[in-house]
């Protein structure tokens, strides 16, 4: 199967038109529907809005293994859109020295335990 067949099937399991995908990831409803019809796949900088929209991993979209991007392992790939707050707190993370790094981590799991424990 293709990037593009996927991509067709996904809009269908989503009950999603073309016409809201595009308006969704700002491809143009043109550019859609030469996928299909002239068989080609989008370009590659659009595979991440396409994944982020379409609830998949880029993994699944360009290979076909699970939706979950995993044999039965955990993904270790995460996509983050970088205007999320989850996005500005790892722009943030990744601007700090490494020993600022290691003590927010640090304060992370003395939450999460926290939080588990409750």
């Amino acid at each position: 199967m293709t990037v593009r067949e996927r991509i067709f099937m996904r809009l269908e399991e989503l009950h999603m038109s073309q016409k809201e995908f595009s308006e969704k990831t700002g491809i143009s409803q043109s550019a859609i529907s030469e996928w299909k019809t002239k068989k080609t796949n989008p370009t590659t900088d659009k595979i991440l809005i396409i994944c982020q929209v379409l609830e998949v991993t880029p993994v699944w979209l360009l290979s076909g293994i699970d939706r979950e991007g995993n044999r039965g392992n955990e993904s270790k790939l995460i996509v983050i859109d970088k205007d999320t707050e989850l996005g500005k707190l790892v722009m943030d993370y990744n601007k700090l020295p490494r020993d600022f790094r290691a003590r927010l981590l640090g304060y992370a799991y003395a939450l999460s335990e926290m939080n588990e424990e409750s």
